[in-house]
């Protein structure tokens, strides 16, 4: 299945957090998204793995995805090495995305770094033709790499490349947030306290929301870092 955005997070609820707002408003225009999870959140201190999956497939469809998958490799423990690489190099050939939206470079969970590194190793790799990767019936994958890889900005503040207007796709990005119930506050929940429950934790979301939207003069934007330059045709590109 070809798409024009193939999303990643390295735990179920990043691409949410992250950039659903952008993926929202592609896919109001007429754009295919697809989201891929490279583990399942094994070690999350709240609910559980199946838990985790129906939350998943919830806020994909609150986005309005075109599908959901996950790699299933080891939450905490994974290594950018070439088991990993391999993986990943064949679902994005798989799905042959234009641009790829991943994980943050830096940030407070090591996971988020590592998966960032593992993103940009495979889109580069998956562009040579002599690793051979195979598709699910057994098919030799075409080599493919990404036009663009972007990350979205995680707990660490990282200032923008890229901003782009979410506002009239805020309230959906916060449902599809939402859809991760077991993750956040709940009202006389027995389940232990973490960094993402305190009450105020969405809040912040909105400010980072909010802050971004002040950069470039709307409500609310999303931001992004590209690892490579961009460049335009004509001025009247520029917003």
């Amino acid at each position: 299945m070809k798409v024009d955005i193939l999303a990643i997070g390295v735990h179920p609820d990043d691409v949410e957090l992250g950039c659903s707002g952008t993926l929202i408003k592609h896919i109001q225009k007429g754009f295919k998204v697809g989201i891929l999870d490279l583990t399942e959140g094994e070690l999350g201190t709240r609910g559980t793995v199946a838990i985790r999956y129906k939350e998943s497939e919830l806020a994909a469809e609150r986005i309005g995805a075109s599908f959901r998958d996950n790699l299933q490799i080891r939450d905490g423990f994974f290594e950018n090495d070439e088991l990993n690489q391999r993986v990943l190099v064949q679902k994005i050939r798989q799905y042959q995305p234009r641009w790829i939206i991943g994980n943050a470079p830096l940030d407070r969970h090591p996971d988020h770094g590592r998966a960032h590194e593992l993103i940009k190793t495979a889109a580069f790799l998956s562009g040579l033709r002599r690793i051979e990767t195979f598709s699910s019936d057994g098919l030799l994958q075409e080599p493919w790499r990404p036009e663009k890889i972007l990350s979205y900005i995680q707990n660490t503040y990282i200032e923008p490349d890229l901003y782009i207007d979410i506002t009239d796709q805020m309230e959906q990005k916060t449902e599809s947030i939402r859809a991760f119930a077991s993750q956040f506050f709940a009202e006389g929940s027995d389940d232990p306290n973490t960094y993402i429950t305190n009450p105020l934790f969405l809040k912040k979301l909105e400010a980072r929301a909010l802050l971004f939207g002040q950069r470039i003069g709307v409500n609310y934007a999303e931001g992004f870092l590209i690892d490579n330059a961009i460049g335009i045709e004509t001025l009247d590109q520029l917003k």
